[in-house]
């Protein structure tokens, strides 16, 4: 293999975000979305860089302006994303990264570049919990492209099962939390205190029932939660409302609003539960 094949970045950005309820592609941090963050930050160290899609995402809001790579097989996860990049340009090598991974920084990124070992499959950092191949920041060489291929034609779709057996440059991280992904809102919010973002103020109104479990018709607050859907994961915690956002209507400033929409200090918030009876 040449020491010198190109690197082209590649974030994954299709997944269905089950667990969060919400796109985390396009959840905030430091006023980017997380897909604008991760695609940045490849972008400054690989020759080019692409998002990887789903071909429903294509026209999305914050995907449409960004290159990408639609996925060419269906219900397969990060493999697919990784097998259709390997397939539009098959001899480079691709730094592969989760748009959900906020810790990662651009010296852990150099770092695998530094590292990286043109004569095996993969370089992937191990994970400072288990200690196995971490796939989704990653350098996937070009000879992988085949082992990608008979891996998904064998019905598997795990690509760390993939690296684990194969051969593999393994990395310890210089950094333990670098790879910490966030899968739910309340490891966003973790994320978002630990990241050190800013607090803002806000103005929560209380009605009904949430007034009996908060204790309070209203209050103001310092939070650093960036959208009424983390507000509402944060006052969960605090008071125990049991309430789905499902199940809920918000609104911010007296007009009803999207759950996704970003915060700013002295915003007022109401969270308005079903009203009883017929």
């Amino acid at each position: 293999m040449n020491v010198h094949s190109s690197i082209y970045g590649l974030v994954l950005a299709g997944g269905a975000s089950r667990r969060m309820h919400t796109d985390k592609a396009a959840l905030i941090h430091d006023g980017k979305t997380q897909l604008q963050h991760a695609y940045e930050l490849l972008n400054k160290l690989c020759e080019r860089t692409f998002i990887s899609v789903r071909d429903t995402q294509t026209q999305d809001a914050i995907r449409a302006s960004l290159p990408q790579i639609v996925d060419v097989h269906n219900g397969i996860g990060p493999l697919a994303g990784i097998s259709a990049a390997q397939k539009q340009h098959p001899n480079v090598a691709w730094l592969v990264m989760a748009c959900d991974l906020p810790f990662v920084t651009e010296d852990t990124l150099q770092y695998l570049i530094r590292h990286r070992d043109t004569t095996k499959l993969a370089t992937a950092f191990r994970s400072t919990y288990d200690g196995l191949p971490e796939p989704l920041c990653s350098i996937w060489e070009p000879v992988s492209a085949s082992r990608v291929e008979e891996w998904i034609a064998s019905s598997n779709k795990c690509p760390r099962k993939l690296l684990i057996n194969s051969t593999i440059q393994l990395l310890d991280s210089p950094n333990q939390h670098a790879l910490d992904n966030i899968n739910t809102p309340e490891e966003h919010l973790q994320a978002l205190s630990t990241l050190g973002s800013p607090s803002i103020s806000l103005n929560v109104q209380y009605f009904a029932l949430f007034r009996e479990q908060a204790g309070k018709r209203s209050e103001q607050l310092n939070t650093v939660a960036s959208s009424p859907a983390l507000l509402y994961t944060e006052l969960q915690q605090r008071y125990g409302f049991k309430l789905t956002m499902n199940q809920l209507k918000v609104a911010i400033n007296n007009e009803f609003s999207d759950w996704q929409t970003t915060l700013k200090s002295g915003d007022h918030v109401a969270f308005i539960p079903p009203v009883a009876g017929g």
